[in-house]
């Protein structure tokens, strides 16, 4: 049960726009009571053009200790940080703030683990498989490495960016630890077929691949929360994939959130 809040409660927020799809409100702030933390997070609706002055609004409330970051807004982000992970440095993206003791902001993104652990939590271990990410925005730039650091054979990347896909691309293999090509959206031969868009939030999106080509052994995941079963998973169920959702995503990564937001462990 969350207490009620009082004016001691520490503040946090999650941002983005649109924000009614996030799930994260209640899950983080029940963890916080179980920590016995006085605190609760919030959602918070800024447009992009709004954002500079939402940060630096926020920057200077006083019992703000943490922002969670979700679309669009996490390549901005990382730029108001003062300080970040190596991981986020390398992404240049964050989807988690916490306030530094000199009042600034210092960042970190953990989607990646998050949905490789998802896959993991089905009996799926990326390691040796082929790989197919759509997406390559802040989720699916932090999905690719993980899945490079997971020890993928191969991992394909199809964006419609192609600046920003080319860009994540030469990244990543200049790490030198797998393999890392543009993609389409054919999945046919990939073992792992990651959808890291919205495509699927709204009615009448188009799916992310062309799900007659998947193969019935392939893992299929997606960061989407809401639907719950976004149409391009109940299509991958329908083939005979197993499948991940942005909820069991968000599970998975709901205490690595909170120890961060927290100082704890990280």
């Amino acid at each position: 049960m969350i207490p009620a809040p009082t004016g001691a409660t520490r503040l946090y927020v999650i941002v983005g726009d649109p924000i009614a799809q996030v799930r994260s409100p209640a899950g983080v702030s029940a963890a916080f009571a179980a920590r016995g933390h006085d605190g609760i997070l919030m959602p918070v609706q800024v447009t992009p053009r709004d954002l500079p002055d939402f940060l630096s609004i926020a920057t200077r409330l006083k019992n703000l200790d943490g922002i969670v970051v979700t679309i669009p807004h996490k390549f901005a982000c990382y730029q108001a940080c003062a300080s970040a992970t190596e991981r986020a440095q390398f992404l240049r993206t964050v989807n988690l703030m916490r306030r530094r003791a000199d009042g600034s902001w210092h960042g970190d993104m953990v989607d990646g683990l998050g949905f490789v652990g998802a896959a993991r939590a089905r009996g799926i271990e990326p390691k040796g498989m082929r790989a197919l990410l759509v997406g390559a925005g802040g989720a699916g730039s932090a999905i690719a490495l993980a899945l490079v650091e997971a020890g993928v054979r191969e991992l394909a990347i199809h964006d419609r960016a192609a600046e920003r896909r080319d860009a994540l691309i030469g990244r990543l293999n200049a790490l030198g630890k797998a393999p890392v090509r543009v993609g389409t959206s054919d999945p046919a031969g990939f073992d792992f077929v990651a959808n890291a868009t919205p495509a699927g939030m709204k009615e009448g999106d188009p799916l992310p691949v062309d799900v007659a080509r998947l193969a019935p052994h392939s893992y299929c995941g997606c960061v989407i929360t809401k639907p719950e079963i976004p149409p391009f998973i109940a299509a991958a169920r329908e083939a005979g994939c197993v499948t991940g959702t942005g909820t069991d995503m968000y599970e998975q990564h709901q205490g690595i959130m909170v120890d961060f937001l927290l100082h704890r462990g990280v």
